[in-house]
């Protein structure tokens, strides 16, 4: 097809037209939101660095959850801030702990909402690593152990998902194991599977008071300049049972997302992490783009890069613009 029998501007005349032959969609079914839960009962507290999000103790998290179902969002992701933090990060497991106590209030309040819980130490240590740490060095297989005991408990308090983010060798072979072992063959896990070292977790650190206290995490999370180790990462955990693999951040790793999607006819996530969120709101204070537009058009392009499921902190914003 040639100039001038072919013109591509035949399509693009109207919006109807131009709707007619889209060929991306976005719906509120594809986000998944965030949720930040401390202790308490009543509380939301406003997260600076997370504009329209709060800290939500359990009974709000429920709260939050039925506004996010009504507005067509099918799924949340928990993130616990504990009332005490100590060097095994004990109340990640605890049955008590504050993911534990918003599951069961979002599975009351919502009880057809997909609850996912991120499984990781992070936010219950007092050194803020990811696991067990020894002579300054994360050990990788003790934080197994406990990495199963937190999905295990996540579980038990009725999670429908578990999404071990710690980046560890070998954890979802073993969380899907200390599931089989306790008759939960059917409770899927959703893989952080390539998940970077990427500056652009900074807001959420602060949302979750997950910091490090010394070094950083690039001795288990991915180094950004690989694509090629990400497909053997993601093969990895497909080979331990992931059911769902995910890329983490989004925005600066569409390559690998869509050398991902294939790789693998899997259902694949993406996180479209804080910094991202954070950038396009930032520039739309101060009115250097139009925010929703920006916000669109970035979510279909992590959906047009291969996502079948996107964890972004715009989902309620997105959903009701989209509802338009």
């Amino acid at each position: 097809m040639h100039f001038p029998q072919y013109r591509a501007r035949r399509l693009r005349q109207h919006p109807a037209l131009r709707r007619l032959v889209q060929e991306t969609t976005l719906v509120p079914q594809d986000f998944i939101l965030p949720l930040f839960v401390v202790p308490g009962q009543g509380q939301r507290r406003p997260i600076a660095t997370l504009p329209g999000h709060e800290h939500l103790s359990p009974d709000q998290a429920a709260e939050e959850a039925r506004m996010a179902a009504d507005l067509g969002l099918l799924a949340v992701l928990l993130f616990g801030l504990p009332a005490h933090k100590d060097p095994l990060g004990q109340e990640a497991y605890s049955e008590q702990g504050v993911v534990q106590q918003a599951i069961r209030a979002i599975k009351r309040a919502v009880p057809e909402l997909v609850v996912i819980t991120d499984v990781c130490l992070c936010e219950y240590t007092d050194h803020g690593h990811c696991g067990v740490v020894e002579n300054g060095r994360v050990v990788n297989d003790l934080t197994l152990e406990l990495l199963s005991k937190t999905a295990l408990s996540h579980v038990e308090a009725g999670a429908d998902m578990v999404a071990p983010s710690d980046m560890m060798d070998g954890r979802v072979g073993a969380i899907r194991q200390a599931l089989d072992a306790k008759g939960y063959v059917d409770v899927p896990i959703m893989a952080y599977a390539a998940k970077y070292a990427s500056s652009f977790y900074g807001p959420f650190r602060e949302a979750a008071d997950s910091a490090p206290q010394f070094g950083d995490r690039r001795a288990y999370q991915m180094d950004p300049p690989n694509a090629r180790e990400a497909l053997r990462e993601v093969r990895l955990d497909i080979a331990e049972g992931a059911d769902i693999v995910m890329v983490k951040p989004a925005l600066p790793y569409l390559d690998v997302l869509y050398r991902v999607r294939q790789l693998t006819d899997l259902p694949l996530a993406a996180y479209n992490v804080s910094g991202e969120f954070a950038m396009i709101k930032a520039a739309a204070q101060r009115g250097w783009l139009n925010e929703e537009q920006a916000m669109l058009e970035a979510l279909l392009g992590i959906k047009r890069a291969g996502a079948d499921m996107i964890i972004t902190y715009f989902a309620k914003e997105a959903a009701r613009l989209l509802a338009k």
